[in-house]
C-alpha cells in the first residue's frame, strides 16, 4: 500500500483512477437516459410488440395534431397517471422534438417500465418522415 501512496506513484494512480471512471461514464450514464428510437423503430414497436405512443405535450398541441393512437399524458401529469401505463409492453414517448419526452422516458425507466424509449426528434421528426397524424396538421 505504501507502494501505491508514495509521491513518486501517487500522480499514476490517479490517472489510472480517472481513465477508469471516464470508461465507465457512458455505461453509467446509459442506465440513467433512456433509449431513443428512430421512426421506423417505433413503428416496430407500436405494430410487433404491442408499443404505445404516448405524447407529453399539452392537450392543445396534442388536438392540434398527434400520432394515431397516441394516449395524451401532459409532462405534469406523468406521475399521477404513471400507475395506468403498462409495464410489460414498450412505451415510445413523444414530444415536439425529442427533448422531454427524453426525461420522462428516463424517469418511466426508472419506475420499471423497462421498455419506455423516447421518439428520437419527436414529432417533427414523425411528420418529416412522412407518417400519419391525426387532427389538424
Amino acid at each position: 500500500m505504501d507502494f501505491l501512496l508514495s509521491d513518486s506513484n501517487l500522480y499514476i494512480v490517479i490517472i489510472a483512477l480517472v481513465s477508469g471512471a471516464m470508461l465507465l461514464w457512458p455505461t453509467i450514464m446509459k442506465g440513467a437516459r433512456a433509449s431513443a428510437v428512430g421512426v421506423s423503430q417505433a413503428v416496430q414497436l407500436a405494430n410487433q410488440s404491442n408499443g404505445v405512443f404516448i405524447d407529453v405535450r399539452s392537450h392543445e398541441k396534442f388536438k392540434g395534431g398527434s400520432i394515431p393512437q397516441a394516449k395524451n399524458i401532459p409532462v405534469a401529469d406523468i406521475d399521477a397517471k404513471m400507475s395506468t401505463l403498462p409495464k410489460d409492453k414498450p412505451i415510445i414517448v413523444v414530444c415536439e422534438h425529442g427533448r422531454e419526452s427524453a426525461t420522462v422516458a428516463g424517469k418511466l425507466r426508472k419506475n420499471g417500465f423497462k421498455e419506455a424509449v423516447t421518439l428520437d426528434g419527436g414529432l417533427r421528426k414523425w411528420i418529416d418522415a412522412g407518417m400519419p397524424v391525426s387532427g389538424k396538421h
